[in-house]
C-alpha cells in the first residue's frame, strides 16, 4: 500500500490548513493523520491507494484558498502501523 509522509512550510497554521488536508483525504479513502508543528510547519502522514496518495500530495502542494505553501518535503513512508481510519487531524506535535 502506498503511503507517504509529508512536512509542509510556508502560510499553512490559522488558514484551515488541516482541515481542508483532512477533507482531501477522507474523500481519496486514505488513512492518516494531519497535525501542526511547534515550528510553524504542518506534518501530515498518509496511506492508501496509488491515485488516492497522488491526489493527496498534488491538493497539499496546492493548499486551501488562504494558505500559502512554500516548500513540501516528501518522505515514502514505511511503517503504516496505526494510522487513523478515517483520516485525522491531531493536535499539535
Amino acid at each position: 500500500m502506498p503511503a507517504i509522509h509529508l512536512t509542509v512550510r510556508g502560510q499553512v497554521q490559522g488558514v484551515g490548513f488541516r482541515w481542508f488536508v483532512r477533507e482531501a483525504a477522507r474523500r481519496a479513502g486514505l488513512a492518516g493523520w494531519v497535525r501542526n508543528l511547534p515550528d510553524g510547519s504542518v506534518e501530515l502522514k498518509a496511506a492508501g491507494s496509488e491515485q488516492g496518495v497522488a491526489y493527496l500530495v498534488n491538493v497539499v502542494r496546492r493548499g486551501p484558498e488562504r494558505a500559502r505553501v512554500e516548500d513540501v518535503l516528501e518522505v515514502p513512508l514505511e511503517d503504516t502501523e496505526g494510522l487513523a481510519k478515517p483520516f485525522a487531524v491531531l493536535k499539535g506535535g
